[in-house]
C-alpha cells in the first residue's frame, strides 16, 4: 500500500529541490547560500548538484514544475520571495498535481494499479477547497505586489489615500473574502512601500468596489486603485480597456453597479472626485498579476 504523500516525499520534493538547487547555483549562489535558502544541509546541496539524488524525469519535465522553479529561483535569489512563501507556492502546485487525472494522481495510479479498479469516485485531494482557494489568492496577490514594487515609476501613480491591490476567492460575498495589503501601499520618498503581507479582510474600500462590480456582472477577481489622471485614462483606453465612470459621492454599491450595467465589459472604473473625496481610478482584472501588469505598462 502506497499513499500519494509518499510520492510527494520520495519523488516530487527531491526533484523540485534538485532543480531549484541547480537553478540557484547557476545564478551564482554559493553552496552555503543555496542550503540556507532551501532549508537543507550543504551536503544535501552537494548531492543534488552531483546528481546523487534520484529524481523523476516526468515531474522534472512538467511545464508547471519548470515554470515554478524558474519563478522561485528568480525570487529566492533576489530576496523577493521568502522560504515560507516558496513553500506555500510549492504546496499549491502539489495539490494541483494531485488532482484526479493530473500528474501525481496518474503516477500514483500507475504504482498502485488497484486504484484503477476501485469503483467509487477517487479524489486524492480537493484542490477547490476553501483553504486551497485562499492559498492561491494570497500567492497570486504576492506575485502581483512584486510586479508593482519592481515597476519603476509606480510610486507616481499612488493617490494621496494610498493604493491597494486586492483579490477575492471565487465565491466572494463580503470584504472578509477579499485579500489585500494591510494599511495600503504608500509612496515613501519616491518608492512604493508595501507595509505587510497580504491578508483577508484588511481592505474595505477597494474590496467594496471589486465586490460591487462582481455583483453586477463583472468577472473581475482582482482590482487596484491608482491616482486619477485624464492622460492615464486615455492611455488605458488606447490599450483596449473599457472605461466607465461612477459617482463615489453616492452609494458605492449602486453607483458602481450602474456603471457596470451600462458598460458590462468595463475593466477601468473611475470617479472624478467631490468635496472631500479624492478622484481615483480603479483597474480591474482576472487576477492580481494581470492588474499589476496593466499598471506597470503605464509607468
Amino acid at each position: 500500500m502506497k499513499f500519494v504523500e509518499e510520492l510527494v516525499v520520495e519523488e516530487l520534493l527531491p526533484t523540485l529541490r534538485s532543480l531549484l538547487a541547480g537553478d540557484l547555483r547557476k545564478r551564482g549562489l554559493t553552496q552555503s547560500e543555496v542550503a540556507q535558502v532551501l532549508g537543507i544541509s550543504q551536503s544535501a546541496v552537494s548531492k543534488y548538484a552531483h546528481g546523487d539524488v534520484a529524481t523523476n524525469d516526468r515531474i522534472a519535465a512538467d511545464d508547471r514544475v519548470q515554470e515554478l522553479v524558474t519563478r522561485l529561483g528568480d525570487g529566492l535569489a533576489a530576496g523577493d520571495v521568502s522560504p515560507v512563501q516558496a513553500m506555500v507556492e510549492i504546496e499549491i502546485l502539489i495539490r494541483e498535481l494531485e488532482s484526479p487525472g493530473d500528474l501525481l494522481a496518474t503516477l500514483h495510479e500507475e504504482q498502485v494499479p488497484e486504484l484503477g479498479e476501485y469503483d467509487a469516485s477517487f479524489r486524492v485531494h480537493d484542490p477547490e477547497s476553501a483553504l486551497r482557494s485562499s492559498e492561491r489568492v494570497l500567492s497570486s496577490l504576492r506575485r502581483g505586489l512584486r510586479i508593482l514594487e519592481n515597476a519603476s515609476g509606480f510610486a507616481g501613480l499612488i493617490p494621496a489615500v494610498g493604493s491597494n491591490l486586492v483579490a477575492c476567492v471565487p465565491d466572494a460575498e463580503g470584504v472578509d473574502d477579499v485579500a489585500g495589503v494591510p494599511g495600503r501601499i504608500f509612496d515613501v520618498k519616491g518608492r512604493a512601500t508595501v507595509p505587510g503581507e497580504p491578508e483577508f479582510g484588511v481592505s474595505e474600500h477597494v474590496a467594496t468596489v471589486l465586490l460591487a462590480a462582481r455583483r453586477h456582472g463583472s468577472d473581475a477577481a482582482a482590482a487596484a486603485n491608482i491616482a486619477y489622471d485624464r492622460a492615464t485614462l486615455a492611455e488605458l483606453d488606447a490599450a483596449g480597456h473599457e472605461l466607465a465612470e461612477f459617482d463615489e459621492s453616492e452609494d458605492v454599491e449602486s453607483s458602481v453597479g450602474a456603471a457596470i450595467s451600462e458598460t458590462p465589459g468595463a475593466t477601468v472604473l473611475y470617479q472624478t472626485g467631490a468635496e472631500g473625496i479624492e478622484p481615483i481610478t480603479y483597474v480591474l482584472g482576472p487576477d492580481p498579476e494581470a492588474v499589476a501588469d496593466t499598471i506597470r505598462a503605464l509607468v
